[in-house]
């Protein structure tokens, strides 16, 4: 029997060439062609990962306060274009319906103001003012009772919003000032889809009859009146509003009025008034049939 004869092969004794084992690493992994975007890529990491010095005449605390007074700077200029997107669409001079030239309804030095709570429960409050003093209309939101799936929901009744506002023959670009709609989490659904179609309805008659539209946040108005607070109820606003507006304070007695005073307080906050030494309205109340609370 032959003895076992061990033999080493001769490429594991030779060193292994750059050009062998790139060879080797291939046929074993068999790498497929890099994708050319992993190369792109990469170049573009780089570029933002560099390092560059800073300029010593551009401190780091300058620099940041830059950046605050441009974000501040931006959101000013936001602010304005949607005021400007909320402004009478139409020029000094519109035409009639019988295609004359209206040139009367102009807002030159206009002195209406309109204030508006576009709630369903909500109200509409004209200011005129005049050498002698301002004289005060309130509306009640016209309303209808429309068929929502199987229940009856009540909802604004755009038209006859329309004819209410056409029926004041109010400037142009006489300014309307309307509060803005913020849902709470208690609402519910429905309350927050209510809340922003009236919202949404109102600014839309308005722009397109020829208002300029400025909304106000609640807290913006109550606090001109010291109505803000955890205390303060809608029943303050009442009795701030008869206080305002004393002729009207019959109007304004029961707890569903809140929508009334409140629309008179926006209007009043639009208007400039204040509570302890303008109290020179006339007010007077036209309530039409057309949505009227019961």
């Amino acid at each position: 029997m032959e003895p076992l004869q061990l033999i080493t092969p001769t490429t594991q004794n030779q060193p292994m060439t750059s050009l062998s084992l790139s060879l080797s690493l291939s046929s074993k992994l068999k790498l497929k062609r890099p994708n050319p975007f992993w190369f792109s890529s990469y170049s573009q990491l780089r570029a933002f990962s560099s390092y560059s010095p800073l300029s010593p005449s551009k401190p780091i605390s300058a620099s940041g306060k830059g950046v605050g007074v441009r974000a501040k700077v931006s959101d000013a200029q936001l602010k304005d274009n949607w005021l400007a997107s909320l402004s009478c669409p139409f020029p000094q001079t519109r035409e009639n319906f019988d295609g004359t030239a209206d040139s009367t309804r102009t807002n030159s030095d206009s002195s209406w103001v309109i204030g508006v709570d576009p709630d369903l429960s909500g109200a509409l409050a004209l200011l005129k003012g005049d050498e002698s003093g301002c004289s005060a209309q309130v509306y009640d939101s016209p309303h209808l009772k429309i068929l929502v799936g199987k229940r009856v929901r009540r909802r604004l009744d755009a038209k006859s919003i329309v004819q209410l506002l056409g029926s004041f023959d109010a400037p142009l670009g006489t300014v309307a000032y309307i509060e803005q709609s913020n849902p709470y989490p208690q609402d519910g659904k429905q309350g927050w889809w209510s809340g922003g179609f009236g919202y949404g309805l109102w600014i839309g008659i308005l722009v397109a009859l020829g208002f300029s539209v400025v909304p106000v946040s609640s807290i913006s108005w109550k606090n001109k009146f010291e109505l803000t607070g955890g205390m303060s109820t809608k029943d303050d606003s009442r009795r701030v509003a008869s206080a305002l507006f004393p002729s009207l304070s019959s109007m304004l007695k029961r707890k569903k009025d809140h929508g009334r005073a409140e629309a008179l307080l926006i209007a009043a906050y639009g208007k400039g008034l204040k509570i302890k030494s303008d109290l020179s309205c006339n007010p007077e109340v036209l309530v039409p049939q057309i949505g009227r609370l019961s």
